[in-house]
Protein backbone atom coordinates (compact mmCIF):
# COMPACT_ATOMS: atom_id res chain seq x y z
CA UNK A 1 0.00 0.00 0.00
CA UNK A 2 2.78 2.72 0.93
CA UNK A 3 4.13 2.50 -3.03
CA UNK A 4 0.37 3.48 -4.15
CA UNK A 5 0.73 7.31 -3.36
CA UNK A 6 3.48 7.83 -5.12
CA UNK A 7 2.31 5.87 -8.11
CA UNK A 8 -1.28 8.17 -7.48
CA UNK A 9 0.63 12.00 -7.64
CA UNK A 10 2.59 9.98 -11.27
CA UNK A 11 -0.81 9.61 -12.35
CA UNK A 12 -2.18 13.04 -11.51
CA UNK A 13 0.44 14.75 -12.20
CA UNK A 14 0.85 13.31 -15.81
CA UNK A 15 -2.76 13.14 -16.36
CA UNK A 16 -3.05 14.32 -20.56
CA UNK A 17 -5.63 16.38 -18.88
CA UNK A 18 -3.43 18.33 -16.77
CA UNK A 19 -0.46 18.14 -18.93
CA UNK A 20 0.29 22.19 -20.58
CA UNK A 21 -1.40 22.23 -24.18
CA UNK A 22 1.46 21.83 -26.74
CA UNK A 23 2.40 24.85 -28.57
CA UNK A 24 0.40 24.77 -32.37
CA UNK A 25 2.80 23.82 -35.06
CA UNK A 26 3.24 25.86 -38.36
CA UNK A 27 1.58 23.59 -39.78
CA UNK A 28 -1.58 23.01 -37.70
CA UNK A 29 -1.51 26.97 -37.95
CA UNK A 30 -1.33 27.10 -41.89
CA UNK A 31 -4.13 24.34 -41.66
CA UNK A 32 -6.59 26.55 -39.17
CA UNK A 33 -6.07 29.39 -41.28
CA UNK A 34 -7.20 27.63 -44.66
CA UNK A 35 -9.77 26.00 -43.50
CA UNK A 36 -11.48 29.20 -41.67
CA UNK A 37 -10.81 31.11 -44.65
CA UNK A 38 -12.08 28.55 -47.44
CA UNK A 39 -15.07 28.92 -45.71
CA UNK A 40 -15.04 32.78 -45.50
CA UNK A 41 -14.36 32.95 -49.17
CA UNK A 42 -16.23 30.05 -50.60
CA UNK A 43 -19.66 29.99 -49.13
CA UNK A 44 -19.72 33.13 -46.96
CA UNK A 45 -19.13 35.75 -49.39
CA UNK A 46 -21.20 37.43 -51.92
CA UNK A 47 -19.76 39.25 -54.84
CA UNK A 48 -17.08 39.18 -53.08
CA UNK A 49 -17.60 41.15 -49.97
CA UNK A 50 -19.19 40.06 -46.48
CA UNK A 51 -21.54 41.82 -44.14
CA UNK A 52 -21.03 42.45 -40.36
CA UNK A 53 -22.81 39.25 -39.27
CA UNK A 54 -24.61 35.51 -40.93
CA UNK A 55 -26.68 33.25 -38.96
CA UNK A 56 -25.17 29.94 -38.99
CA UNK A 57 -27.12 28.30 -41.60
CA UNK A 58 -25.95 31.84 -44.04
CA UNK A 59 -29.04 32.25 -44.53
CA UNK A 60 -29.39 35.78 -42.45
CA UNK A 61 -27.33 38.60 -43.44
CA UNK A 62 -26.81 41.76 -41.58
CA UNK A 63 -25.07 44.72 -41.63
CA UNK A 64 -26.84 47.58 -40.12
CA UNK A 65 -30.28 45.97 -40.46
CA UNK A 66 -30.97 43.29 -42.73
CA UNK A 67 -28.74 42.81 -46.05
CA UNK A 68 -29.89 41.29 -49.25
CA UNK A 69 -27.34 38.35 -51.52
CA UNK A 70 -26.53 41.52 -53.35
CA UNK A 71 -25.68 44.08 -50.69
CA UNK A 72 -22.46 43.76 -48.60
CA UNK A 73 -20.91 46.59 -46.50
CA UNK A 74 -17.77 48.85 -46.65
CA UNK A 75 -18.30 49.96 -42.81
CA UNK A 76 -16.07 47.95 -40.42
CA UNK A 77 -16.13 44.90 -40.13
CA UNK A 78 -16.96 44.52 -43.56
CA UNK A 79 -15.31 43.80 -46.63
CA UNK A 80 -12.19 46.14 -46.21
CA UNK A 81 -11.25 44.59 -42.51
CA UNK A 82 -11.99 40.71 -43.77
CA UNK A 83 -9.97 42.15 -47.18
CA UNK A 84 -7.23 43.44 -44.61
CA UNK A 85 -7.21 39.81 -42.88
CA UNK A 86 -6.75 38.10 -46.35
CA UNK A 87 -3.90 40.42 -46.81
CA UNK A 88 -1.70 39.83 -43.85
CA UNK A 89 -2.47 35.73 -44.26
CA UNK A 90 -0.65 36.26 -47.54
CA UNK A 91 2.01 38.30 -46.43
CA UNK A 92 2.46 35.57 -43.52
CA UNK A 93 2.56 32.21 -45.88
CA UNK A 94 2.88 33.78 -49.56
CA UNK A 95 -0.02 31.30 -50.55
CA UNK A 96 -1.30 32.83 -53.52
CA UNK A 97 -5.24 31.67 -52.21
CA UNK A 98 -4.83 34.73 -50.10
CA UNK A 99 -4.13 37.42 -52.17
CA UNK A 100 -6.92 35.69 -54.82
CA UNK A 101 -9.24 36.27 -51.68
CA UNK A 102 -8.94 39.50 -50.78
CA UNK A 103 -8.18 40.61 -54.75
CA UNK A 104 -11.97 39.48 -54.97
CA UNK A 105 -12.58 41.82 -51.70
CA UNK A 106 -11.23 44.46 -53.69
CA UNK A 107 -12.87 44.18 -56.93
CA UNK A 108 -16.22 44.13 -54.65
CA UNK A 109 -14.67 47.38 -53.54
CA UNK A 110 -14.25 49.09 -56.76
CA UNK A 111 -17.92 48.23 -57.88
CA UNK A 112 -19.23 50.46 -55.10
CA UNK A 113 -16.78 53.25 -55.92
CA UNK A 114 -18.74 56.54 -55.93
CA UNK A 115 -18.43 58.98 -58.59
CA UNK A 116 -17.05 61.47 -55.77
CA UNK A 117 -13.90 58.92 -55.33
CA UNK A 118 -14.86 57.62 -52.31
CA UNK A 119 -17.92 55.33 -50.30
CA UNK A 120 -20.90 54.98 -48.34
CA UNK A 121 -21.27 52.65 -45.56
CA UNK A 122 -23.09 49.76 -48.36
CA UNK A 123 -23.04 48.67 -51.65
CA UNK A 124 -25.63 46.77 -53.71
CA UNK A 125 -25.30 45.12 -56.60
CA UNK A 126 -28.68 44.64 -57.52
CA UNK A 127 -29.04 48.53 -59.67
CA UNK A 128 -33.20 48.09 -58.49
CA UNK A 129 -31.90 47.84 -54.87
CA UNK A 130 -33.07 49.59 -52.03
CA UNK A 131 -29.33 50.87 -51.20
CA UNK A 132 -27.98 51.45 -54.11
CA UNK A 133 -25.83 54.56 -55.32
CA UNK A 134 -24.25 56.57 -57.79
CA UNK A 135 -21.40 54.44 -58.47
CA UNK A 136 -18.67 55.37 -60.80
CA UNK A 137 -19.12 52.22 -62.95
CA UNK A 138 -22.28 53.99 -64.16
CA UNK A 139 -24.30 50.45 -62.82
CA UNK A 140 -25.83 52.89 -59.85
CA UNK A 141 -28.05 55.73 -59.13
CA UNK A 142 -29.01 57.73 -56.53
CA UNK A 143 -26.88 59.69 -54.30
CA UNK A 144 -22.79 60.51 -54.10
CA UNK A 145 -22.02 60.87 -50.71
CA UNK A 146 -18.35 59.97 -50.31
CA UNK A 147 -18.25 59.42 -46.29
CA UNK A 148 -15.74 59.45 -43.70
CA UNK A 149 -18.55 58.70 -40.89
CA UNK A 150 -17.75 55.37 -38.73
CA UNK A 151 -14.08 54.84 -41.55
CA UNK A 152 -16.30 53.54 -44.39
CA UNK A 153 -14.21 55.76 -47.02
CA UNK A 154 -11.06 55.32 -44.94
CA UNK A 155 -11.17 51.70 -44.10
CA UNK A 156 -12.13 51.41 -47.95
CA UNK A 157 -8.74 52.90 -49.28
CA UNK A 158 -5.96 51.57 -46.53
CA UNK A 159 -7.52 48.49 -48.35
CA UNK A 160 -7.01 48.61 -51.77
CA UNK A 161 -3.96 50.75 -51.21
CA UNK A 162 -2.40 47.50 -49.43
CA UNK A 163 -3.81 45.00 -52.15
CA UNK A 164 -2.10 47.41 -54.67
CA UNK A 165 1.23 46.76 -53.23
CA UNK A 166 0.80 43.22 -52.38
CA UNK A 167 0.07 42.93 -56.16
CA UNK A 168 3.30 45.24 -56.98
CA UNK A 169 1.09 47.87 -58.37
CA UNK A 170 0.81 45.71 -61.66
CA UNK A 171 -3.22 45.31 -60.96
CA UNK A 172 -4.45 48.58 -63.11
CA UNK A 173 -7.96 48.65 -61.78
CA UNK A 174 -7.05 48.29 -58.52
CA UNK A 175 -4.16 51.16 -58.46
CA UNK A 176 -6.56 53.62 -60.92
CA UNK A 177 -9.21 52.94 -57.91
CA UNK A 178 -6.84 53.17 -54.87
CA UNK A 179 -5.56 56.84 -56.42
CA UNK A 180 -8.94 58.36 -57.36
CA UNK A 181 -10.44 57.91 -53.97
CA UNK A 182 -7.25 59.57 -52.41
CA UNK A 183 -7.18 62.09 -55.16
CA UNK A 184 -11.09 62.98 -53.79
CA UNK A 185 -9.65 62.75 -50.09
CA UNK A 186 -6.64 65.43 -50.65
CA UNK A 187 -9.23 67.47 -52.34
CA UNK A 188 -11.99 67.09 -49.50
CA UNK A 189 -9.54 68.95 -47.32
CA UNK A 190 -10.34 72.02 -46.09
CA UNK A 191 -7.69 75.34 -46.17
CA UNK A 192 -7.41 74.71 -42.31
CA UNK A 193 -6.47 70.92 -42.68
CA UNK A 194 -10.05 69.78 -41.72
CA UNK A 195 -12.09 66.81 -43.48
CA UNK A 196 -15.99 67.11 -43.96
CA UNK A 197 -17.91 63.74 -42.75
CA UNK A 198 -19.20 63.68 -46.48
CA UNK A 199 -18.28 65.24 -49.59
CA UNK A 200 -19.63 65.21 -53.22
CA UNK A 201 -16.92 67.17 -54.50
CA UNK A 202 -14.18 69.20 -54.42
CA UNK A 203 -14.35 71.54 -51.06
CA UNK A 204 -14.48 75.05 -50.87
CA UNK A 205 -10.37 76.13 -50.07
CA UNK A 206 -11.42 80.13 -50.05
CA UNK A 207 -12.25 79.39 -46.18
CA UNK A 208 -10.66 81.48 -44.04
CA UNK A 209 -8.53 80.02 -41.31
CA UNK A 210 -9.24 80.37 -37.22
CA UNK A 211 -8.89 78.92 -34.34
CA UNK A 212 -11.73 77.63 -31.83
CA UNK A 213 -13.88 79.48 -29.65
CA UNK A 214 -16.78 78.95 -27.39
CA UNK A 215 -19.89 80.26 -29.07
CA UNK A 216 -21.28 83.82 -28.23
CA UNK A 217 -24.98 83.00 -28.51
CA UNK A 218 -27.19 80.59 -27.19
CA UNK A 219 -25.96 77.18 -28.47
CA UNK A 220 -28.99 75.36 -27.34
CA UNK A 221 -31.51 77.04 -29.29
CA UNK A 222 -29.17 78.87 -32.01
CA UNK A 223 -26.83 77.81 -34.63
CA UNK A 224 -28.24 74.47 -36.00
CA UNK A 225 -27.07 73.63 -39.05
CA UNK A 226 -29.11 71.32 -41.52
CA UNK A 227 -26.05 70.02 -43.67
CA UNK A 228 -23.65 70.15 -40.80
CA UNK A 229 -21.64 66.77 -42.43
CA UNK A 230 -20.18 69.47 -45.25
CA UNK A 231 -18.46 71.23 -42.12
CA UNK A 232 -15.50 70.10 -40.31
CA UNK A 233 -15.67 67.12 -38.19
CA UNK A 234 -13.81 64.87 -35.49
CA UNK A 235 -16.98 62.49 -35.03
CA UNK A 236 -16.15 58.57 -34.31
CA UNK A 237 -12.31 58.42 -34.69
CA UNK A 238 -11.64 60.56 -37.89
CA UNK A 239 -9.09 62.17 -36.77
CA UNK A 240 -6.97 58.45 -36.36
CA UNK A 241 -8.76 56.89 -38.84
CA UNK A 242 -8.00 59.54 -41.60
CA UNK A 243 -4.29 60.63 -40.63
CA UNK A 244 -4.03 56.41 -40.69
CA UNK A 245 -4.62 56.97 -44.54
CA UNK A 246 -2.24 59.36 -45.45
CA UNK A 247 0.37 57.82 -43.33
CA UNK A 248 -0.12 54.67 -45.35
CA UNK A 249 -0.28 56.55 -48.34
CA UNK A 250 2.66 58.21 -47.82
CA UNK A 251 4.83 55.14 -47.02
CA UNK A 252 3.26 52.86 -49.88
CA UNK A 253 3.33 55.49 -52.68
CA UNK A 254 6.51 58.17 -51.48
CA UNK A 255 4.20 60.80 -52.14
CA UNK A 256 5.28 64.03 -50.41
CA UNK A 257 1.32 64.85 -50.47
CA UNK A 258 0.19 62.59 -48.63
CA UNK A 259 2.70 63.48 -45.18
CA UNK A 260 1.80 67.66 -46.33
CA UNK A 261 -1.70 66.28 -46.00
CA UNK A 262 -1.22 64.53 -42.11
CA UNK A 263 0.86 67.39 -41.67
CA UNK A 264 -2.21 70.00 -42.45
CA UNK A 265 -4.40 67.71 -40.73
CA UNK A 266 -2.77 68.14 -37.67
CA UNK A 267 -2.34 71.89 -37.99
CA UNK A 268 -6.03 71.46 -38.02
CA UNK A 269 -6.57 69.62 -34.59
CA UNK A 270 -4.02 72.73 -32.85
CA UNK A 271 -6.45 75.07 -34.35
CA UNK A 272 -9.34 73.14 -33.21
CA UNK A 273 -8.33 72.48 -29.45
CA UNK A 274 -10.42 74.68 -27.51
CA UNK A 275 -9.62 77.58 -25.01
CA UNK A 276 -9.50 77.02 -21.42
CA UNK A 277 -11.40 76.15 -19.06
CA UNK A 278 -12.20 73.41 -21.89
CA UNK A 279 -8.65 72.68 -23.35
CA UNK A 280 -10.26 69.64 -25.15
CA UNK A 281 -11.87 68.90 -28.96
CA UNK A 282 -15.35 69.12 -30.04
CA UNK A 283 -17.42 66.72 -32.38
CA UNK A 284 -18.81 69.05 -34.63
CA UNK A 285 -17.04 72.87 -35.52
CA UNK A 286 -19.09 75.11 -37.83
CA UNK A 287 -16.69 76.92 -40.94
CA UNK A 288 -16.35 79.71 -38.14
CA UNK A 289 -14.54 77.17 -36.19
CA UNK A 290 -17.57 77.15 -33.47
CA UNK A 291 -18.96 73.95 -31.74
CA UNK A 292 -21.95 72.57 -33.26
CA UNK A 293 -24.46 70.32 -33.20
CA UNK A 294 -25.29 67.32 -35.69
CA UNK A 295 -27.73 65.03 -35.65
CA UNK A 296 -30.45 66.04 -33.10
CA UNK A 297 -29.01 63.73 -30.31
CA UNK A 298 -25.82 65.11 -30.88
CA UNK A 299 -25.01 68.84 -29.39
CA UNK A 300 -22.57 70.96 -29.60
CA UNK A 301 -20.00 70.32 -26.66
CA UNK A 302 -16.41 68.99 -25.60
CA UNK A 303 -16.61 65.35 -26.68
CA UNK A 304 -14.87 63.06 -24.72
CA UNK A 305 -14.12 60.06 -26.92
CA UNK A 306 -13.35 62.46 -30.38
CA UNK A 307 -10.69 64.72 -27.72
CA UNK A 308 -8.73 61.41 -26.62
CA UNK A 309 -8.95 60.47 -30.56
CA UNK A 310 -7.58 63.83 -31.34
CA UNK A 311 -4.54 63.29 -28.59
CA UNK A 312 -3.70 59.79 -29.89
CA UNK A 313 -3.47 61.81 -33.61
CA UNK A 314 -1.34 64.07 -32.92
CA UNK A 315 1.03 61.58 -30.83
CA UNK A 316 0.98 59.39 -34.30
CA UNK A 317 1.34 62.82 -36.35
CA UNK A 318 4.76 63.14 -33.91
CA UNK A 319 5.92 60.07 -34.17
CA UNK A 320 5.70 60.36 -38.10
CA UNK A 321 7.03 64.22 -38.35
CA UNK A 322 8.79 64.19 -35.18
CA UNK A 323 7.59 67.95 -35.15
CA UNK A 324 7.21 68.80 -31.09
CA UNK A 325 4.13 71.36 -32.20
CA UNK A 326 1.84 68.41 -32.38
CA UNK A 327 2.55 67.39 -28.91
CA UNK A 328 2.57 70.64 -27.25
CA UNK A 329 -1.48 70.40 -26.88
CA UNK A 330 -1.24 67.32 -24.74
CA UNK A 331 -0.68 67.72 -21.46
CA UNK A 332 -3.22 70.66 -20.64
CA UNK A 333 -6.12 68.45 -22.80
CA UNK A 334 -4.63 65.10 -20.80
CA UNK A 335 -5.31 67.33 -17.41
CA UNK A 336 -8.68 68.77 -18.31
CA UNK A 337 -9.89 65.35 -19.35
CA UNK A 338 -8.42 63.65 -15.61
CA UNK A 339 -10.46 66.31 -14.38
CA UNK A 340 -13.50 65.27 -15.69
CA UNK A 341 -13.38 61.87 -15.25
CA UNK A 342 -17.22 60.32 -13.93
CA UNK A 343 -17.34 58.74 -10.80
CA UNK A 344 -17.01 54.72 -12.01
CA UNK A 345 -13.50 56.05 -14.24
CA UNK A 346 -15.17 56.83 -17.76
CA UNK A 347 -15.28 60.13 -19.80
CA UNK A 348 -18.97 61.06 -20.82
CA UNK A 349 -19.43 61.88 -24.28
CA UNK A 350 -20.28 65.34 -23.99
CA UNK A 351 -19.31 68.26 -21.43
CA UNK A 352 -21.67 71.69 -21.47
CA UNK A 353 -19.54 73.80 -23.15
CA UNK A 354 -17.92 75.73 -20.56
CA UNK A 355 -19.98 74.82 -17.29
CA UNK A 356 -17.70 71.25 -18.08
CA UNK A 357 -21.36 69.47 -16.96
CA UNK A 358 -21.61 65.57 -18.39
CA UNK A 359 -24.54 66.51 -20.97
CA UNK A 360 -27.10 63.99 -22.30
CA UNK A 361 -29.66 63.65 -24.07
CA UNK A 362 -33.19 61.95 -23.23
CA UNK A 363 -35.92 61.36 -25.48
CA UNK A 364 -39.98 61.16 -25.69
CA UNK A 365 -40.73 59.54 -29.13
CA UNK A 366 -38.78 61.24 -32.14
CA UNK A 367 -38.23 64.54 -29.66
CA UNK A 368 -34.85 64.71 -27.64
CA UNK A 369 -34.24 66.83 -24.87
CA UNK A 370 -31.11 67.98 -23.17
CA UNK A 371 -30.44 66.59 -19.69
CA UNK A 372 -27.44 65.86 -16.75
CA UNK A 373 -29.63 63.09 -15.49
CA UNK A 374 -27.50 59.74 -16.52
CA UNK A 375 -30.17 57.37 -15.89
CA UNK A 376 -32.41 55.57 -18.44
CA UNK A 377 -30.40 57.00 -21.62
CA UNK A 378 -31.64 55.45 -24.80
CA UNK A 379 -29.60 52.40 -25.62
CA UNK A 380 -28.92 53.25 -29.53
CA UNK A 381 -25.75 55.63 -28.21
CA UNK A 382 -22.58 55.72 -26.53
CA UNK A 383 -23.02 58.22 -24.02
CA UNK A 384 -19.94 57.31 -22.00
CA UNK A 385 -16.64 56.07 -23.22
CA UNK A 386 -14.06 54.53 -21.54
CA UNK A 387 -10.94 56.31 -20.43
CA UNK A 388 -7.36 55.56 -22.14
CA UNK A 389 -5.39 58.48 -20.41
CA UNK A 390 -2.86 56.36 -18.98
CA UNK A 391 -2.12 55.01 -21.89
CA UNK A 392 -1.82 57.91 -23.85
CA UNK A 393 0.08 59.78 -20.82
CA UNK A 394 2.90 56.88 -21.19
CA UNK A 395 2.30 56.91 -25.06
CA UNK A 396 3.58 60.72 -24.54
CA UNK A 397 6.32 59.62 -22.12
CA UNK A 398 7.82 56.91 -24.82
CA UNK A 399 7.76 59.45 -27.73
CA UNK A 400 9.52 62.27 -25.87
CA UNK A 401 12.10 59.93 -24.29
CA UNK A 402 12.62 58.59 -27.66
CA UNK A 403 11.39 55.09 -27.12
CA UNK A 404 9.51 53.13 -29.43
CA UNK A 405 6.93 50.24 -28.43
CA UNK A 406 7.21 46.64 -29.08
CA UNK A 407 5.24 44.20 -30.86
CA UNK A 408 2.79 42.06 -29.30
CA UNK A 409 3.63 38.71 -30.24
CA UNK A 410 0.32 36.10 -29.90
CA UNK A 411 1.11 33.95 -27.14
CA UNK A 412 0.44 30.04 -27.73
CA UNK A 413 -1.99 29.48 -25.68
CA UNK A 414 -4.13 32.25 -27.43
CA UNK A 415 -3.33 30.53 -30.75
CA UNK A 416 -4.28 26.70 -29.38
CA UNK A 417 -8.13 28.51 -28.07
CA UNK A 418 -8.40 30.24 -31.37
CA UNK A 419 -7.69 26.52 -33.39
CA UNK A 420 -9.79 24.45 -30.74
CA UNK A 421 -13.00 27.10 -31.01
CA UNK A 422 -12.80 26.51 -35.42
CA UNK A 423 -15.53 23.73 -35.90
CA UNK A 424 -14.92 21.12 -38.11
CA UNK A 425 -16.58 23.04 -40.84
CA UNK A 426 -14.39 26.32 -40.62
CA UNK A 427 -16.58 28.07 -38.87
CA UNK A 428 -16.00 30.14 -35.49
CA UNK A 429 -19.44 30.41 -34.27
CA UNK A 430 -19.98 33.11 -31.48
CA UNK A 431 -23.13 32.79 -29.01
CA UNK A 432 -25.47 36.29 -28.42
CA UNK A 433 -25.07 37.13 -24.56
CA UNK A 434 -27.18 40.43 -25.21
CA UNK A 435 -23.96 42.50 -25.32
CA UNK A 436 -23.74 45.64 -28.11
CA UNK A 437 -22.80 44.87 -31.76
CA UNK A 438 -22.08 46.85 -34.10
CA UNK A 439 -25.40 47.61 -36.12
CA UNK A 440 -27.27 47.14 -33.01
CA UNK A 441 -28.42 44.08 -34.44
CA UNK A 442 -31.95 42.40 -32.85
CA UNK A 443 -30.36 38.91 -31.54
CA UNK A 444 -31.88 37.38 -28.64
CA UNK A 445 -29.37 35.98 -25.88
CA UNK A 446 -28.39 32.34 -26.88
CA UNK A 447 -28.78 32.87 -30.93
CA UNK A 448 -25.25 31.65 -32.31
CA UNK A 449 -24.12 33.47 -35.74
CA UNK A 450 -20.65 34.11 -37.44
CA UNK A 451 -19.26 37.06 -37.22
CA UNK A 452 -16.89 39.29 -39.42
CA UNK A 453 -14.92 40.55 -36.84
CA UNK A 454 -13.63 37.88 -35.01
CA UNK A 455 -12.93 35.78 -38.62
CA UNK A 456 -10.70 38.57 -39.40
CA UNK A 457 -9.49 38.75 -35.54
CA UNK A 458 -9.02 35.02 -35.64
CA UNK A 459 -7.21 34.92 -39.01
CA UNK A 460 -4.87 37.93 -38.01
CA UNK A 461 -3.88 36.53 -35.24
CA UNK A 462 -3.10 32.80 -36.43
CA UNK A 463 -1.05 34.87 -39.30
CA UNK A 464 0.90 36.86 -36.75
CA UNK A 465 1.95 34.27 -34.87
CA UNK A 466 3.37 32.13 -37.41
CA UNK A 467 5.19 34.95 -39.01
CA UNK A 468 6.48 36.06 -35.13
CA UNK A 469 10.44 35.66 -35.03
CA UNK A 470 11.38 32.91 -32.80
CA UNK A 471 12.39 32.84 -29.85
Amino acid sequence: MRFQFPLLICLVLFSPTLLPAQSPTPSETLAAMKTAAEFYRNDVASHGGYVYFYTVDLKGRYGEGSASEDQIWVQPPGTPTVGMAYLVAYDATTDRFYLDAATEAGEALIYGQLKSGGWTNCIDFNPSGDRVAMYHNGNGKGKNNSSLDDDQTQSAIRFLMKLDEAHQFQNKKIHEAAQMALDALLAAQYPNGAFPQVWTGPVDQTLEITKAAFPSYDWRTEGRIKNYWDMYTLNDGLAGSVSAVLIDAHQIYEDERYLTALKKFGDFLILAQLPEPQPAWAQQYSYEMIPIWARRFEPAAVAGRESQDAIETLLTIYEVTHERKYLEPIPKAVKYLESSLLPDGRLARYYELQSNKPLYMNRNGKDYYLTYDDANLPDHYGWKTDANLEELKDRYRRLVGGKTRDPVTPSPSEIRTIIDRLDRAGRWIETFQDQRLVGDQKFRPGDQYISSEVFADNLTTLSRYLHAPAK
